[in-house]
């Protein structure tokens, strides 16, 4: 039995196919565009998408939906931005009847038909890229060119990434297969049939920091592999993934297919939907990401369900020399400031022994390494114009409330300073806070401060640093590391200790790539071996639990 191909796979099978070789090649390659200059997506794009974004505001969104029995408005703009939108409010019950409803007509449709709907739907975002942009940025707080490449572009990118995974893992064995087995006379024969069989209904739980980003490759992987997708928001980022669905579901509608395989759940103030949903035995898979607290209590009680979670960790620098002082210094400010360090990949602790570090400056103390960190994230947050196209906004009140429980701890290096946003007079602004530490403060140190938020510790030695290192990833995980050493072997330990601890591990960053940043289809994001998170973004493993092979012999 040989599918025959759907238009669409026909149309995108040339994107298909380059995902499928970069994902083998782990060179770089990006199918969507991160410059948004007119150059690049013509002259009328970027104010048409901003109209586009602007006409949700202050209304209902069009999102025509099974079961809506009231409206809800949850979104506050880290910007102070006036959004107002009103979502369709269903219960439970009715959005996981009719995503159940949806599921055997897009089973039966076959792995290419499903993978050639899922990129025509990134194809139709990729269209509506600036009204996307825009979404991200008031919702989440990110500058906008860093929501326009981190919100749209990259977040394409990554679902396209999860789509070439899955098609990989789809078609790894035949559709069908004839069986045939010597014996006396006749040989036996036997037709048999491998279908791909989805596990169920799946439940994409979004965050606010970045709500396309880490949603997109779960949700993908997810439809692709044959599972409707209830996407539920976090309630303060909600525009960014219901433009999402809209698209999603005017392309399955157009392909024939029940729009209802892509829900949005919107929650009402207070509701915890997400836990409601969890617990559904619909249910069967869920994606989050968030607190460690809440991706515990999913992957303990969400039991029926394959849980795919991304949590908090300590994410570290260990610094033991460098020939390029200057450029190691402008790398680690840069990547402090970028976001105001909300970035689950910021780095947290910068371990440099109490003794200093060899530079291609001479010998360097542990104060002035820290002060040369402090004074690039100085400089890059000095002029507000330009600041706040790094740091963007605050997101929520937790971040202000960390800020307010740090002080006081250590010996600060850099202060935190409130911003006055040039264009946005509600915005909340929040430059990096740098405090150094001693190895001792481990109790600190150890746990992870989410927002701009950093600490440079004092260590006996390189091997100790290597040791906290260690000891902090094992026990809280990390997403991100990084080592700095002109010595070889300095290098090798850190990869070791990296190896070990299950993270990914970045080496002497003094140029353009920084280490809360990561390539897809190249970088692995998360590992999935340490308790930052218990999956990678995205590889087999991320997309393979997500179907299971059913057969049939006649």
């Amino acid at each position: 039995m040989t599918e025959t191909p759907h238009p669409l796979f026909t149309r995108h099978a040339d994107t298909l196919e380059r995902a499928l070789t970069a994902i083998t090649e782990r060179g770089y390659w990006s199918a969507y565009p991160e410059s948004p200059s007119p150059r690049v997506y013509g002259e009328t794009a970027a104010a048409d998408g901003e109209a586009a974004f602007r006409a949700y505001l202050a209304g209902k969104f069009p999102l025509d939906q099974p079961g809506t029995v009231d409206w809800v408005t949850t979104e506050t703009s880290p910007f102070g931005i006036e959004l107002g939108v009103q979502y369709p409010h269903a219960d439970a019950e009715t959005l996981l009847a009719a995503a159940a409803t949806a599921l055997p007509g897009w089973r039966n449709a076959g792995p290419q038909t499903r993978v050639g709907v899922c990129l025509e739907i990134l194809a139709r975002l990729h269209a509506h890229i600036f009204e996307l942009a825009n979404a991200v940025h008031a919702t989440s707080g990110q500058a906008f060119v860093m929501a326009f490449q981190a919100g749209g572009a990259h977040a394409l990118d990554r679902a396209l990434e999860s789509l070439a995974y899955a098609y990989r893992e789809m078609t790894r064995h035949p559709a069908a297969a004839t069986w045939e087995k010597p014996a006396k006379g006749e040989p036996l024969r036997m037709a048999k049939t491998f279908h791909v069989a989805p596990r169920g209904v799946a439940l994409a739980i979004g965050c606010n920091t970045f709500p396309t980003w880490n949603t997109y490759p779960g949700l993908f992987a997810s439809l692709v592999t044959g599972n409707p997708v209830v996407v539920k928001p976090h309630p303060r980022a909600v525009l960014p993934l219901a433009i999402t669905v809209r698209y999603a579901r005017e392309v399955l509608a157009e392909a024939g297919f029940d729009p209802n395989l892509v829900l949005l759940a919107a929650e009402a103030p207070n509701e915890r939907l997400a836990s409601t949903l969890a617990l559904r035995p619909e249910v069967r898979i869920i994606d989050y990401t968030g607190s460690t607290e809440y991706g515990d209590w999913l992957e303990a009680n969400a039991r029926q369900a394959v849980v795919y979670t991304e949590k908090a960790g300590v994410n570290t620098i260990v610094v033991d020399s460098t020939d390029d002082f200057a450029g190691m210094c402008r790398n680690i400010g840069f990547s402090l400031v970028l976001y105001s360090g909300q970035m689950c990949t910021t780095p947290q602790n910068i371990l440099v022994p109490a003794a200093g570090i060899n530079t291609d400056q001479g010998h360097k103390s542990f104060d002035e390494v820290a002060a040369g960190i402090a004074g690039v994230v100085g400089k890059l947050t000095g002029d507000p114009a330009r600041a706040v196209e790094l740091t963007g906004a605050v997101v929520n009140d937790g971040v202000l409330a960390r800020l307010d429980e740090v002080a006081g701890v250590g010996e600060v290096v850099l202060a935190s300073r409130t911003v006055d946003h040039p264009t946005y007079p509600g915005a909340v602004v929040r430059t990096p806070l740098i405090v150094k530490l001693g190895a001792d403060a481990v109790s600190t140190y150890g746990r992870e401060w989410f927002g701009p938020i950093s600490f440079v510790i004092a260590t006996d030695s390189t091997e100790h640093s290597l040791a906290l290192f260690r000891q902090t990833v094992g026990e809280r995980g990390a997403l991100t590391a990084a080592v700095y050493a002109t010595d070889e072997a300095v290098l090798d330990a850190a990869e070791t200790a990296a190896i070990e601890s299950g993270v990914h591990l970045s080496c002497n960053l003094t140029g353009g790539v920084f280490v809360n940043q990561s390539a897809a289809f190249s970088d692995f994001h998360g590992s999935g071996a340490n308790p930052a998170a218990n999956a990678a973004l995205t590889d087999g493993a991320y997309v393979a639990s997500r179907f299971r092979i059913v057969q049939s012999r006649r």
